[in-house]
């Protein structure tokens, strides 16, 4: 009785589904009667298990929303974000449907064509006729899926940003891409905050431009930057570098940064007096000042007093020192000598390409006395005159821990073997030792230091007009034979050694096959010959850079620079 009843009840409602839509449909009007006994005369002849023949719809089945990003670790320690999705999903232009054309004018009217519509008899009774259907779907939850967020970068770990900020910040600088990032949300206001990324700080002229003069507006902007800078991200800033500013450099370089152990003022002018005090009481931590290409503007009467006093006073903690030749920056070089950085370890001075003035006059030997624990000392384009000392007893150890000594010059130089030896006679660590441009300095010279373990020798000419006016040249296989054991990279280009020599010093190179510590070796304008060339080759196994050009001596297609082992196996087998 109940299958019966459920029968009758989905005939009767089958019946009424039926009935309205034939009706609805175009063309037919009132010809509901015959659309019905149609209808049934198709149903009369379909076979009784044409339901289960259809195709069942399936249910919907929920799934969580999934995240707009991924992460995951790629090469070097980097972290790779990718979307999954695009914000500009929907909203790509669509072509127009191929049924849709535009209404044609006839006499000033429109007439449109009338749209024929599908029939959709079958398929309206064929979902009346299937009740499994109407229950799978009457059954299936509804679940609000969320919206995706395109916004990933509000939901990333503030860790993760700030690693990813840190990369930024190694490779462009914290200024002015922290400025920046810190406007695009709170997140990234927050991770562009950590102090971490404040550490190393670079600003240039980024006001206006460079040539023009400051408004007083812009002048208090940069003031009231600098102040708010100073009191919340320069919290742990370490290393400071202010480039190609004009005014306001003594007021920068008077913020309280107590953790400041760098500062470098790259081509800035305008340092005054105060800037030395208020550097000197609020830097206590300050290790490396560099001044290069930058000027102190003091009075004639205070600029010794100044300088004297702030390294009188604070000397003692400045372990390097980078200048510019200058009347100006030679009072602080002069300063040094007498004492007033004794812990100094790095010592550079330098010069203008287009400067005329390149003669200084120094003291080696208070030089010596005053800095025992100097490492590093360069003398960059500087013609260095030496001074005589009356008493040299507090010279009696030279440089006993100096590594590096770099006397180059693009023009020409005074040093000779008597002022070389006296500058190393105690230099028995030397690693690196820079002379190019030195043409007074000989072989017998070089192999009467008492350094044993050098690594770096940089002996060409280059710029110079004294470059092929000289005499052949003897003696280069003391050179070698001293240092064939310990040397990495050798350069004597434009050397005019003779061609025995040169075949000779090679030989010597050759010898040191247990070390094979040779990497570079620079020939370029010497008389080195194939022979020559083919031991060297042949025997050194680790050279990876080799200089032949405008080396008239060797066969044509051979003079250029090869770079790799393979390159040079390659010029090994067409010697």
């Amino acid at each position: 009785m109940d299958s019966s009843g459920a029968e009758a009840s989905t005939h009767s409602e089958s019946k009424d589904n039926i009935a309205p839509s034939t009706s609805n449909i175009p063309g037919q009007g009132g010809d509901g009667p015959k659309s019905k006994k149609a209808s049934l005369k198709r149903s009369a002849g379909e076979p009784k298990n044409a339901k289960k023949t259809k195709k069942q719809k399936k249910a919907r089945v929920s799934r969580p929303a999934q995240l707009g990003y991924t992460v995951h670790q790629g090469e070097d320690m980097l972290l790779v974000i990718s979307s999954s999705t695009s914000q500009y999903d929907g909203s790509a232009w669509m072509p127009p449907k191929k049924g849709r054309k535009k209404k044609k004018l006839v006499k000033g009217k429109l007439k449109a064509k009338p749209i024929k519509k599908k029939k959709t008899v079958r398929a309206k009774a064929a979902l009346a006729n299937n009740p499994v259907i109407k229950t799978q779907e009457a059954a299936a939850p509804f679940v609000p899926q969320k919206a995706v967020d395109h916004r990933w970068g509000e939901s990333l770990p503030e860790e993760v940003l700030i690693n990813i900020f840190q990369m930024v910040v190694v490779q462009d600088g914290a200024v002015p891409f922290l400025c920046r990032a810190g406007r695009v949300c709170r997140l990234w206001n927050a991770a562009a905050s950590s102090p971490v990324l404040w550490r190393q700080v670079t600003v240039g002229h980024c006001w206006i431009a460079p040539g023009k003069t400051q408004l007083p507006k812009t002048e208090q902007k940069i003031k009231g930057t600098f102040d708010w800078l100073a009191s919340n991200r320069f919290s742990q800033l370490r290393d400071f570098s202010l480039c190609h500013w004009k005014k306001n450099v003594d007021y920068v370089v008077s913020q309280f940064c107590p953790h400041l152990r760098s500062l470098a003022l790259s081509y800035c002018t305008g340092l005054t007096a105060s800037a030395f005090q208020v550097l000197g009481l609020h830097s206590r931590s300050l290790q490396s000042i560099n001044l290069q290409y930058s000027e102190v503007r003091l009075r004639s009467s205070h600029r010794a007093l100044v300088s004297f006093m702030y390294l009188e006073n604070h000397g003692s903690q400045i372990k390097q020192m980078w200048l510019t030749h200058g009347l100006k920056n030679d009072r602080l070089l002069s300063a040094i000598t007498r004492g007033y950085c004794p812990d100094l370890e790095f010592l550079e001075v330098n010069t203008r390409l287009d400067s005329k003035e390149c003669e200084l006059s120094l003291c080696i030997q208070a030089l010596q006395g005053a800095c025992p624990k100097l490492k590093t000392f360069r003398m960059l384009n500087v013609r260095l005159r030496h001074k005589t000392m009356r008493s040299a007893a507090d010279s009696a150890l030279g440089f006993p821990l100096l590594e590096e000594l770099c006397m180059a010059t693009t023009s020409y130089s005074y040093m000779t073997d008597k002022d070389l030896l006296d500058t190393l006679f105690g230099s028995t660590r030397l690693r690196v030792l820079d002379l190019r441009g030195c043409t007074r300095i000989t072989p017998s010279g070089l192999a009467a230091l008492p350094c044993l373990e050098l690594e770096c020798l940089f002996w060409g000419h280059y710029y110079s007009s004294h470059v092929g006016s000289s005499a052949p040249k003897k003696g280069l296989h003391q050179v070698t034979q001293k240092w064939s054991q310990t040397l990495q990279q050798l350069d004597i280009a434009n050397q005019l050694f003779t061609e025995e020599d040169l075949e000779i010093a090679m030989r010597y190179l050759a010898q040191a096959t247990e070390a094979d510590t040779l990497r570079s070796l620079n020939l370029s304008g010497t008389r080195v010959t194939p022979p020559a060339l083919r031991s060297v080759i042949s025997q050194l196994t680790a050279l990876s850079y080799l200089n032949l050009s405008s080396c008239r001596y060797l066969p044509r297609g051979l003079k250029k620079i090869y770079r790799g082992q393979e390159d040079i196996r390659q010029l090994l087998d067409k010697l």
